[in-house]
């Protein structure tokens, strides 16, 4: 008992000298990028203002390390965001704003039943926005190896949307990955896409008009065909070459015209009335998350708007979520 009382104590005295080292190595990154913020185009006021209470998070870390998205398989990781609960919550919030989402269906051409699957899947419709301090989520990031360019970049977006009154510093709480707002829009999303669509000269991305708004913009902006096809399910033939199974959310490869492809597929009727020029992909998402699998199930071919939600949120599994509860919805508004 004696020899586990002084096991802890080094192992506790250890753990607090790592991150008494992390704190100082952080420190020294702060101070670092104060030099980077004020030479692009941030005030001392503004730095002082929003990053002096910033903190390293090490369980940011730790989400970001242990992702939904890089371990649970396709068919459990869709029915969690899919659900009969999720369907009915998404279309009471839609008979309670009904107005306003249809008036933004027709204003930006982009089908309600997609905003309603992406609010229900980030955000559960506004209910759980997230209680991370984002200024301390981007830092830590930034500030961490993996992915410092990406949101060191995000960091100086927004700051400068708080630079410049169009985001106020103190309602910045969301997601560990620094996202915001009913949609968890990411600053340079906000940047680009955010709309102050009741006029009131702010973006408030917690308001459903703005949010709504914004989402649409977003959509629009990045292509997205309304009444298209998102995916179809289907079973390939075991010959297929590998090199057409995408299994990374990055880049989708080897594209060709649906009629090439329909040679490796034994399902063919759902897909037979489609145009059969239009290009398209093969992914397997399953072969991603279990090493050197030669499953070829579950398998789907994708279409545009698939990869529209793609940039969204570079997740195989989370673009076929969010196409399996729009199509969901339409079956019940």
């Amino acid at each position: 008992m004696k020899q586990i009382s002084i096991f802890f104590l080094i192992f506790t005295l250890l753990g607090t000298k790592v991150f008494a080292d992390l704190n100082a190595e952080f420190n020294s990154w702060k101070n670092e990028f104060k030099r980077v913020a004020l030479n692009n185009n941030i005030s001392e006021e503004t730095f002082n203002l929003t990053m002096s209470n910033v903190k390293f998070l090490p369980k940011v870390i730790e989400y970001d390390r242990y992702q939904p998205e890089f371990y649970e398989d396709t068919k459990t990781y869709i029915s969690k965001r899919s659900s009969k609960q999720k369907v009915k919550k998404g279309s009471k919030f839609y008979k309670n704003n009904s107005q306003l989402i249809n008036f933004i269906e027709k204003n930006y051409d982009i089908e309600k039943e997609l905003l309603l699957a992406l609010m229900g899947i980030e955000t559960n419709f506004g209910t759980y926005v997230g209680k991370m301090d984002i200024l301390s989520s981007l830092a830590t990031l930034s500030f961490d190896k993996r992915r410092s360019d990406f949101f060191t970049k995000e960091l100086l977006i927004l700051l400068n949307l708080i630079e410049n009154n169009q985001i106020d510093y103190k309602t910045l709480y969301g997601s560990w990955a620094g996202a915001f707002g009913f949609f968890q829009f990411m600053p340079s999303t906000i940047k680009n896409h955010a709309i102050d669509f009741n006029k009131d000269n702010y973006i408030d991305l917690k308001n459903s008009e703005d949010s709504y708004a914004s989402a649409a913009n977003y959509l629009n902006n990045m292509g997205w065909k309304k009444n298209s096809p998102c995916f179809y399910k289907i079973n390939l033939v075991t010959n297929i070459p590998n090199k057409y199974l995408n299994v990374s959310a990055k880049k989708l490869r080897n594209k060709k015209r649906l009629k090439e492809f329909m040679k490796y597929i034994e399902n063919k009727d759902a897909i037979n009335a489609l145009d059969e020029n239009l290009k398209v992909a093969i992914i397997t998402p399953d072969k991603d998350i279990i090493p050197d699998a030669q499953t070829l199930t579950p398998a789907y071919v994708v279409f545009d708007n698939y990869e529209i939600i793609l940039k969204w949120n570079r997740s195989l599994r989370f673009a076929l979520a969010v196409c399996t509860l729009k199509d969901k919805f339409k079956d019940e508004l």
